[in-house]
């Protein structure tokens, strides 16, 4: 038997990148699957929901059927600038706020004993310039799961985050970005040789910590925040 024969899992944020990553690993265990994404995912077998998280009511209609675990993966990056044209409210908007909304539209539709897997980030433990609201909109999610672990923890239900560094995704392309003079490819290998690993993790790396978050192997580990980032962050 598979490891998530007769489970139901909405994964948020799935239609490309880490999302569909954690999707395809899930799928590949014998999850069955509600992927949400404000473009279509592409999954063969999965029910799809079009939703942008920042529409609470979308949200609220998306959630329909009994879950056994919800990985609340959609998020939007990109540096906000001071001034006129600042997205710091848009960026907090759908990774905040919209998560959030996610979590309690599901809430009632997890089964007692159900997982909750949040993706932060590696910028939720450190600081970069120009990047005040992603940076914030992470660190903020590592207390909703902390609150949340204790508020679900009578029912059984596990809450924990993930905190991926470098990923290769077009959201780090977009990143690479901050290497200002440099081509993409030299971005990219400069990128890898600022952390000890001297490597980026690929997506399905990131699904397997997923998978196993979800999995009955993590029973007991719930509110933490787990740094899967080729020690570019050690605690």
């Amino acid at each position: 038997m598979k490891r998530f024969e007769g489970r139901h899992v909405a994964v948020t944020g799935a239609a490309r990148g880490i999302g569909l990553a954690i999707a395809e690993r899930l799928a590949s265990e014998g999850a069955r699957l509600t992927l949400i994404d404000r473009d279509e995912p592409q999954l063969a077998g999965a029910t799809v929901r079009v939703v942008d998280i920042s529409d609470r009511g979308a949200v609220a209609a998306a959630f329909t059927e009994p879950l056994d675990g919800l990985v609340a993966n959609a998020g939007i990056g990109g540096a906000n600038e001071p001034g006129e044209n600042d997205r710091f409210d848009e960026i907090l908007q759908t990774n905040l706020y919209g998560t959030y909304w996610c979590v309690r539209a599901a809430e009632p539709l997890l089964a007692d004993g159900g997982r909750i897997v949040v993706t932060s980030s590696i910028l939720s433990r450190i600081g970069v310039a120009g990047y005040t609201g992603y940076c914030a909109s992470k660190a903020a999610l590592l207390g909703l799961t902390r609150s949340l672990a204790a508020e679900l923890a009578p029912r059984r239900i596990q809450v924990n985050a993930i905190c991926p560094g470098w990923v290769d995704t077009d959201m780090t392309r977009l990143g690479l970005s901050l290497f200002e003079g440099l081509t993409e490819a030299e971005a990219w290998e400069l990128a890898k040789q600022e952390v000890p690993l001297r490597r980026m993790s690929d997506p399905s790396e990131i699904a397997g910590t997923v998978a196993w978050l979800l999995s009955d192997d993590s029973v007991g580990v719930t509110g933490q925040a787990i740094d899967q980032n080729n020690g570019a962050f050690m605690i």
